[in-house]
């Protein structure tokens, strides 16, 4: 049995190194005792009896040995290198994560370190639009039946699904990835509190939450985001459900539309293991929708507080409208492998397409002369879907009394209370 070795040799002349050997010999004399000719006579015999071996390749007996230019040695190969250097960023990057967690652990804080812009440019050249539409297309795929309970339950373990919420356990039924990522909760499940006017709109992990402050949004604690680069640039006046603003107000004004009231925000990270269905938080009417086909970068808790902006980067669906006290928006974010973002009410909405590009904007309203009020959205209502894990993000008008009940980090499901007068 071969095995899969190779030897590279110097490449040489033979005939031009005897001829240079045989020139200092014959100018020496015949007879020298010079310790130095019994070194050229050597080296002569040795390229004598190379000089019959075949240049490119040696013969032995078992397989052939191919040579290389000595220049060969010192190419750099392109994959290696870049593999050896990614996975020393990469375990560099993973050191520091631990490192930082070991902190917080001992009631240190941590200060954020931002990613430079050439990092942030570099993980946006990776193609993660187009993996996330190769990955969508796999969980379309329809399993085998045998293979249905392996696959699922390892998701299950790994991300500690619980399945004793879902409508059918039965891992069965879901004949591919797709149908057990959109699964459905038995009715009870997840009871819709009345007594407060803000419920959460989907499980997951509350990272932030307050009042804006200077047009700037909290996506982590140290973290912000230009409110007006998130959301875009006001509408046309008859799709808006408030007045606009003159040129010398702030964007801030445009939105709040009634005296002594305040901007909230709210961000909600959904993680692959969480439900992924998110639901109407409120009481309130839909009046425009736009969609912004940004990259698709991880949201993880860990990402947002390294890249700055990370949710004005990304995909996102921004649902504007009002509710009882002024201007209510919810935006759902889309992520690595998570570029299919679907509202239920919104059938013209095509997320992760090829045919938008990154930095532009559609917009539909849902204001026409036959609807002059939009779609209206009762609390706890079914609003749209995830393909896996992502990020809500709740940008709302109320008085200067509204108090969530909350905590950084907590743990949330849909139908909980955020917050209420």
């Amino acid at each position: 049995m071969n095995t899969g070795w190779a030897v590279v040799a110097h490449t040489f002349n033979p005939s031009t190194w005897e001829a240079e050997a045989g020139d200092s010999l014959n100018s020496r004399p015949a007879q020298s005792t010079d310790p130095g000719h019994y070194e050229y006579t050597a080296m002569h015999h040795f390229l004598g009896s190379l000089q019959k071996l075949p240049l490119e390749t040696f013969s032995t007996g078992a397989r052939k040995i191919h040579t290389a230019p000595v220049r060969s040695l010192f190419l750099l190969r392109p994959v290696p290198f870049l593999l050896a250097t990614g996975g020393g960023y990469a375990g560099y990057r993973q050191y520091e994560k631990y490192r930082d967690q070991k902190l917080e652990k001992l009631g240190l804080e941590i200060p954020p370190k931002l990613a430079s812009h050439w990092e942030v440019a570099l993980y946006k050249s990776v193609p993660t639009r187009l993996l996330s539409r190769a990955w969508g297309r796999l969980n379309q795929v329809e399993l085998p039946s045998w293979l249905r309970r392996p696959v699922y339950s390892l998701y299950i373990w790994t991300f500690g699904v619980n399945m004793t919420e879902a409508a059918v356990e039965d891992l069965q039924h879901y004949r591919n990835l797709s149908e057990f990522f959109r699964r459905k909760l038995k009715p009870q499940a997840r009871p819709v509190c009345g007594l407060h006017s803000v419920i959460s709109p989907s499980d997951g992990k509350i990272l932030t939450f307050g009042q804006v402050k200077n047009c700037e949004v909290e996506q982590v604690k140290g973290v912000t985001y230009s409110l007006e680069s998130f959301l875009g640039p006001r509408a046309c006046t008859e799709d808006l459900p408030f007045p606009p603003a003159s040129s010398h107000e702030s964007f801030r004004n445009q939105l709040v539309t009634r005296e002594g009231n305040e901007l909230y925000h709210c961000v909600i990270y959904l993680a692959p293991g969480d439900y992924h269905c998110f639901h109407s938080p409120t009481d309130w009417t839909v009046s425009h929708r736009r969609h912004f086909p940004g990259s698709l970068m991880s949201v993880n808790p860990g990402m947002a507080r390294w890249i700055k902006e990370l949710f004005c980067h990304n995909e996102r669906v921004v649902l504007t409208g009002d509710w009882k006290h002024g201007f209510f928006s919810l935006t759902a974010v889309g992520a690595t492998n998570v570029g299919s973002i679907r509202i239920y009410f919104d059938r013209d909405l095509q997320t992760n397409s090829p045919r938008y590009s990154k930095g532009s904007y559609n917009d539909l309203s849902f204001i026409t002369h036959a609807n002059k009020e939009g779609v209206p959205m009762r609390k706890g209502e079914h609003l749209g879907e995830f393909n896996l894990g992502s990020t809500i993000v709740l940008i709302f008008e109320a008085p200067k009394d509204f108090n969530f009940r909350l905590k950084a980090g907590q743990k949330i499901r849909f139908g909980e209370a955020l917050g209420s007068l």
